[in-house]
């Protein structure tokens, strides 16, 4: 090969090279300008009159321009709707993305797989198309126009297939830019919520008492006087101060677990007889809740915790049971590699958690379905399973029912 060969070849490479390098050096701020960018890059490169970045958006099926050169026909294309091409209107764009097969053609308008809007309303002659890969899977197509005919050659399909490969690398990195900023937001809303809603518990535990004495005071003249209604509005009155206190002491438990302040007071505990009252006292005419397992059973745990978790768990259970369908307690003794544990399994037969949200379920302020709770109870019952070194588990949920399974070591940490 002679020098004046050789750099005839340089000459054709480097503008092509230095492109690629820009498309790397591009930053990984948000997708459509990045890919707005890339666009303009290839177009100025191959003195193309528009550059698509084509990517598949799903919920409609069709391929759409999310980065485009900033030319005439490109603002043309836009301006016709052509941006969006629905994959069952065909085309080479969708053929390209649907075959993964990069296409070049010098005679569009003869084209008869091509669109007639591309040919005749656009003037597309000719055009290169590449399929676009980003991350693990083929998510669009990467597509060049001219308005003249023959105008691309074999040389620049190759450039433009290794262009595609670098804009879906460029593409990646801007998308996990997004989550990731995304999520930092997401985040930091959480933890500034968690915060002030931990600093009013603590200002409102500080009412509880004063107004749980006024309440005792009210019912005791309301009991002195002999006056019904008045009694049975003190009982209700002293049902919700209950609640709401079960329900401040959730929040401040969750602020002490956070903060490293959350302890036990273990103690050998019998789990049979502490079981067995839970579900006598939660069961009722229309909710029966039936406990199995044996007459003792005795581990070293936080039995006021544990009784904790099993309430939140049962108590659950009971709102999602249809009327006159009973709760399932079951107690049993588990032998494992580790040493011995025990299983507390709560069982309903409501209508199930939907898939999407079991794996999120346990997260703090995450409710299932129908519940008007904080969404606090789940994720505070496994803080505190994990603080005995044990686990809390959704094991079964179906159209038929829901099973949580409490496993705990017999010899609590």
């Amino acid at each position: 090969m002679s020098d004046a060969t050789s750099g005839t070849n340089n000459a054709w490479e480097d503008p092509r090279l230095r492109a690629l390098e820009q498309l790397l050096a591009l930053p990984a701020a948000e997708l459509r300008p990045t890919l707005d960018q890339a666009g303009q890059l290839i177009s100025e490169v191959l003195n193309a009159e528009k550059v698509d970045v084509f990517l598949i958006e799903h919920g409609t099926q069709c391929l759409v321009a999310v980065g485009t050169s900033q030319t005439p026909m490109a603002r043309l294309q836009k301006s016709l709707g052509l941006d969006r091409q629905p994959l069952a209107n065909g085309g080479r764009a969708v053929q390209v993305y649907e075959t993964e097969t990069p296409f070049i053609s010098g005679r569009v308008e003869d084209d008869p797989l091509e669109l007639p809007g591309i040919k005749q309303r656009l003037g597309v002659r000719s055009t290169l198309m590449a399929p676009l890969p980003i991350g693990m899977e083929m998510r669009g197509v990467l597509g060049v126009s001219s308005a003249r005919n023959d105008f691309f050659t074999d040389n620049d399909l190759r450039f433009l297939q290794a262009a595609a490969r670098w804009v879906g690398m460029v593409a990646h990195r801007a998308e996990l830019v997004q989550e990731l900023t995304k999520l930092a937001v997401k985040q930091a809303r959480r933890k500034a919520a968690e915060e002030l809603i931990t600093v009013l518990a603590h200002d409102m535990a500080n009412y509880l008492l004063p107004l749980q004495a006024r309440i005792q005071l009210i019912h005791r003249r309301a009991a002195r006087k002999q006056e019904p209604e008045d009694l049975r509005d003190a009982a209700g009155a002293a049902a919700s101060l209950r609640s709401l206190t079960r329900l401040i002491n959730d929040l401040l438990d969750v602020g002490r677990l956070d903060q490293g302040l959350f302890s036990l007071r273990v103690q050998p505990v019998d789990l049979a007889g502490l079981v067995r009252e839970l579900a006598t006292t939660a069961s009722t005419s229309e909710h029966p809740v039936h406990f199995e397992g044996p007459e003792e059973l005795v581990t070293v745990a936080d039995p006021d915790r544990v009784r904790q978790v099993l309430e939140n768990l049962v108590a659950n259970a009971l709102k999602h049971s249809p009327p006159g369908r009973p709760v399932d307690v079951k107690l049993e003794a588990l032998a494992r590699p580790e040493g011995p544990w025990v299983r507390v399994s709560v069982s309903d037969q409501g209508p199930g958690i939907p898939a999407e949200l079991v794996t999120t379920l346990f997260e703090r302020f995450i409710r299932g379905p129908g519940s008007t709770g904080l969404g606090i109870g789940l994720h505070l019952a496994r803080r505190i399973a994990e603080a005995h070194g044990g686990t809390l588990e959704v094991a079964q949920t179906s159209s038929s029912g829901t099973r949580f399974e409490l496993s705990l070591p017999v010899a609590a940490g």
